[in-house]
């Protein structure tokens, strides 16, 4: 017996048979898509990727990666005239 653990008949003479059997159908999947992980855009990422650059650039070390926490350190840089998270 050379079958898939999951195939229901389990008499296939070799797995190859078996898994052309069960017909499973192959795809790129998101891989040809704008999504990447979590369902997001390139663009939406590479932006959120491009401010955090920006911020570190300008030594503010955010308190994460999110869009909302990179903001946030930099206005309290703005207000307080030093990088948010810089040994001062």
């Amino acid at each position: 017996m050379a079958c898939r653990s999951g195939c229901l008949t389990q008499d296939h003479e070799s797995w190859g048979d078996c898994l052309r059997a069960s017909n499973i159908q192959m795809s790129t999947g998101d891989a040809n898509s704008e999504l990447v992980g979590n369902g997001w855009t390139n663009k939406k990422w590479d932006n959120e990727l491009k401010l955090y650059r920006d911020a570190r650039a300008q030594g503010i070390q955010p308190e994460g990666t999110s869009t909302a926490k990179i903001r946030k350190a930099m206005d309290v840089s703005d207000k307080t005239g030093h990088a948010f998270g810089s040994a001062l």
